[in-house]
């Protein structure tokens, strides 16, 4: 029986995800490897990626990080720096790992590279474990 909150009963949830085209490459405990392909109704009036879509990117990396147990776990806060734009057709890679982890809380870190290219964003955010449960 899988958990409520394995990476493949997040996803069969995350209907935002879906929508966006993101991927899950790859999930351990505390980790985790999300890519998004940059469409073209994901650019803005300077034709670049809006900075909405790569925050989105990274908070789904935290949150498949963040949710390893029964505790769903929710953002608390995060920020994200923006380095580089990334354009149209970009292949995004999201990689988020945890940096602390409390009973209730937690702290990620989330890099957002192009792949086979450079950091386009840095971002940190803090999660918080909820008792509600997530099923319908």
């Amino acid at each position: 029986m899988q958990k409520e909150s394995s990476p493949e009963n997040l996803y069969d949830r995350d209907k935002a995800a879906q929508k966006m085209g993101i991927i899950v490459e790859r999930v351990t405990p505390g980790q985790a490897i999300l890519s998004m392909k940059v469409l073209d109704w994901m650019i803005q009036a300077h034709m670049i990626c809006h900075g909405g879509f790569i925050f989105a990117l990274a908070d789904t990396a935290m949150a498949y990080a963040s949710n390893k147990d029964e505790t769903p776990h929710l953002a608390l806060n995060a920020n994200i720096e923006f380095l580089k734009p990334a354009k149209l057709g970009d292949h995004l890679i999201a990689t988020a790992s945890e940096g602390n982890r409390t009973r209730k809380t937690g702290m990620y870190n989330v890099t957002v590279e192009i792949k086979g290219g450079s950091l386009i964003a840095e971002f940190r955010g803090r999660t918080y474990g909820v008792s509600y449960q997530t099923k319908p």
